[in-house]
């Protein structure tokens, strides 16, 4: 059984960012815990969380990131850097009356909490990551890291690269293509592993859905859960959500005076056992003791692959809300 799903209790709201008008949904009083969706999402992949967060006592919020749902979209794709989207972060902690907050993140959103709590621990005074371990800033250029992945097919972040590309392949078919994409990174409908990852490479000239696997949806995602994603898509186009993964390069520039910093804050990991991100960065998730050092708990979900606080909504609960419970306990 699921928890329950979002209720009229829900509040929708826009605040003023950087970015512009940012979306949020809230429910709950109490300390913030403030939620960061992933690629391709929304605010919606919190929908399992909000009302368990705010029945355990906690004001819960979930944004769209800019270039997602009903957020800002800059045009430029600079303005999607990673010290853009922190900013944005801090100013929604302001614009809510708050002065800290928890800062939960999941897929890019843990790359996102993370380097929020990293830059800002006035701010964030804990972080938890989902499916996506946290590893310092530094290390070779990702664009050549990623370059080097597919071998002599294309990982997805290179293809993802050039502006307008993969748009061809996926405005025409919000809906196929991201149904296939969820499929590929889930527990129970991930292709058959005959070749390592298929589904994060497209061959040569190719496009990346060729590789997805068709005919059934993942057992998390209903067909209204699907519309809901392909709705906000169909309506703002990708360039937004791609432009993060266009902009890693500047990242990596921008946060070289952090090269090899831990976080320090009281902080969680929870993984699933079947996803590509865990297994890819075993050895990030073994630095945790150097990285993470106020690391209270880390987790990997057996039979669960990347959309974890969907696939698996009662143990993320569980886990989060504990977590939540430890903080408070020791603040007060």
């Amino acid at each position: 059984m699921h928890q329950p799903t979002p209720s009229a209790d829900l509040r929708h709201r826009t605040v003023e960012a950087p970015a512009g008008r940012l979306h949020l949904v809230e429910q709950g009083t109490g300390p913030l815990v403030l939620l960061v969706h992933g690629f391709p999402e929304s605010w919606y992949s919190w929908r399992r969380q909000l009302p368990a967060l705010a029945a355990a006592g906690y004001r819960a919020v979930a944004l769209d990131v800019r270039g997602y749902g009903r957020s800002a979209k800059p045009a430029a794709t600079d303005a999607y850097r990673m010290l853009d989207l922190v900013a944005d972060n801090v100013a929604v902690v302001r614009a809510l009356g708050e002065e800290q907050a928890v800062i939960v993140g999941h897929d890019w959103g843990s790359n996102i909490a993370a380097t929020s709590a990293l830059l800002h621990p006035e701010v964030f005074r804990a972080v938890a990551l989902l499916s996506v371990p946290y590893a310092p800033p530094g290390g070779p250029r990702p664009s050549e890291v990623f370059a080097q992945m597919g071998g002599d097919q294309e990982f997805y972040v290179s293809y993802f690269q050039e502006p307008g590309r993969a748009e061809a392949e996926m405005e025409p078919d919000v809906r196929g293509w991201l149904a296939g994409f969820y499929a590929a990174l889930s527990a129970d409908t991930m292709p058959g592993r005959d070749e390592p990852d298929p589904h994060f490479v497209a061959r040569s000239g190719g496009r990346q859905r060729d590789r997805f696997p068709v005919g059934r949806l993942p057992g998390w995602l209903t067909e209204d859960d699907l519309d809901v994603y392909a709705g906000e898509f169909e309506r703002t186009g990708m360039t937004g959500a791609l432009n993060r993964y266009r902009s890693m390069d500047r990242d990596w520039a921008d946060l070289a005076p952090y090269g090899g910093a831990p976080i320090t804050q009281p902080s969680l990991f929870i993984g699933g056992a079947l996803d590509a991100s865990t297994t890819w960065m075993a050895d990030a998730i073994a630095a945790y003791p150097t990285t993470l050092p106020g690391l209270t708990a880390s987790h990997l979900l057996d039979d669960c692959g990347h959309w974890i606080q969907q696939e698996r909504p009662e143990d993320v609960n569980r886990l989060l809300t504990s977590w939540l419970a430890s903080l408070r306990s020791v603040r007060d």
